[in-house]
């Protein structure tokens, strides 16, 4: 596999290149506790993808839930409102505070929302208040009373890889950048801060779980937060939730790294 073109429409293991059948790929992912579909925020064809799979999985497993990166848990009772039909698009995306807690178009997510409410599917807030992610970026965790946390638990430390992983996907060592190397103090606030996410994601998750009589939980999320088994991956494993699968969708034409996800979905190039 290593020297042939990547196909769009496949699947392929990055561990080792070989190509997946899609009824495969779903059928593992349907015994997870957790699925984590990847994204680029801003691209249309990854969230049909995401929609795409979502569908697969319900055809497998009628309990699922499916959460979401771009809402925060507070606004659960909103989400609760849309899915039972309670509420216009409209109102919904006004109950939700979409153009103040999310900057992207909502036309990118409506598909995903309009699914869970026509096959009556939960959906859960997967963030934080904002200002806890800039809290504890300056002053870590302990800076922070208990009830401030917003139910989130201090995350697992950053591993070396994960410090790594962050330095290069947020520009490696530019020439105009202050911060030299992903062991610099001066990145630790950005690794704090990040860090947030990841745990607050991965708490929502596995309380959702624990109180739901363990479903299928998915989660839509960026990729950064995923990538390697670093970010939200990890914190799940933390938090002992036992099997965690990730898929994102791949776009570039080399191969997909190793351990980048434990499959990838090759994307038309020109589909956006």
């Amino acid at each position: 596999m290593s020297g042939a073109a990547m196909t769009p429409g496949q699947w392929i293991r990055p561990s080792d290149g070989a190509v997946l059948a899609h009824p495969e790929v779903l059928a593992r992912a349907a015994r997870a506790d957790v699925v984590l579909l990847g994204e680029q925020h801003d691209k249309a064809a990854q969230h049909r993808w995401q929609l795409h799979v979502l569908a697969g999985l319900l055809a497998r497993r009628a309990d699922i839930a499916v959460g979401f990166e771009m809402v925060p848990a507070r606004l659960d009772p909103v989400l609760a409102r849309w899915v039972a039909g309670e509420l216009t698009e409209a109102d919904f995306l006004d109950q939700a505070e979409w153009g103040t807690v999310w900057g992207f178009p909502a036309e990118l997510y409506l598909p995903l929302f309009r699914f869970c409410r026509q096959f009556r599917l939960p959906m859960l807030g997967l963030n934080c208040r904002r200002a806890l992610v800039t809290e504890v970026g300056i002053g870590g965790w302990d800076a922070i009373p208990d009830a401030d946390r917003d139910g989130v638990t201090p995350a697992l430390p950053a591993t070396p890889a994960y410090r790594r992983f962050l330095f290069e996907f947020t520009g490696g060592g530019a020439p105009n950048r202050k911060v030299t190397s992903p062991d610099d103090p001066a990145f630790d606030r950005f690794v704090r801060a990040q860090q947030v996410w990841d745990r607050a994601f991965a708490c929502r998750m596995a309380e959702a779980r624990a109180a739901r009589g363990a479903p299928l939980v998915v989660g839509i999320i960026g990729r950064g937060h995923l990538e390697f088994g670093h970010g939200t991956p990890a914190q799940l494993t933390d938090l002992g939730v036992a099997t965690v699968t990730v898929l994102l969708p791949h776009t570039a034409p080399e191969r997909p790294a190793p351990g980048i996800a434990d499959a990838v979905f090759v994307m038309d190039p020109l589909d956006m």
